[in-house]
């Protein structure tokens, strides 16, 4: 089984660039999204900017996770049985605008994946959608802090309202774009979007 620790291919990524890491932006919460924040904080001395909903995930993934799912199975299989947040954290809010190398960057609290996800449009080119939005798709809600209704409520507040030209960078998969989104991605469309919430969600 691979080691989720990413911190050694990051690291190679940065040498053979030349780049000096000055934080670390999360856009969620969950396990694959973060398992790596606590190593990479602690080798590079940087602050991790999270929204503050999706916080206490830093140091209990498990509370946005199925009780003895797979991911709680990895971790076992790995050895891993507690986690920590890193030194410095910065809650994030929504709206909130920051700079960081250079980058304008504008926060978008987008709940629905979990209740503290977040969105960041990038010098108002890109939109770094973590898994609120993917190629075709949006992320799961079906786990524990997420909501279906409040992913409608978010794809409607937060990602119908951007400009076509925006390049998404979603958490998983192929990059895309606002436009290509609006035309043919399904939970997008309005019987989609307008359709009333099930039971329970």
């Amino acid at each position: 089984m691979a080691n989720p620790n990413l911190l050694s291919a990051i690291k190679n990524v940065l040498n053979k660039h030349n780049l000096k890491p000055i934080a670390t932006l999360v856009t969620h919460g969950h396990l694959d999204h973060t398992f790596t924040v606590l190593p990479f904080a602690n080798e590079y001395g940087v602050p991790t900017l999270i929204h503050s909903a999706d916080r206490k995930l830093l140091a209990d993934p498990y509370r946005a996770l199925n009780v003895g799912g797979e991911s709680q199975q990895i971790m076992a299989e790995l050895g891993v049985t507690k986690f920590e947040e890193p030194e410095v954290v910065r809650e994030l809010s929504d709206r909130e605008s920051i700079q960081l190398a250079g980058f304008d960057i504008v926060v978008g609290h987008a709940p629905g994946h979990t209740a503290g996800s977040a969105i960041f449009t990038v010098n108002d080119e890109f939109l770094i959608s973590g898994d609120v939005l993917f190629a075709g798709a949006i992320g799961r809600t079906d786990l524990p802090t997420g909501s279906a209704n409040a992913m409608r409520t978010s794809l409607i507040s937060k990602i119908l309202p951007l400009k076509d030209e925006l390049i998404v960078l979603p958490g998983h998969g192929p990059q895309t774009t606002i436009g290509r989104e609006r035309s043919s991605n399904p939970y997008l469309q309005e019987d989609f979007l307008l359709s009333k919430p099930r039971r329970g969600e």
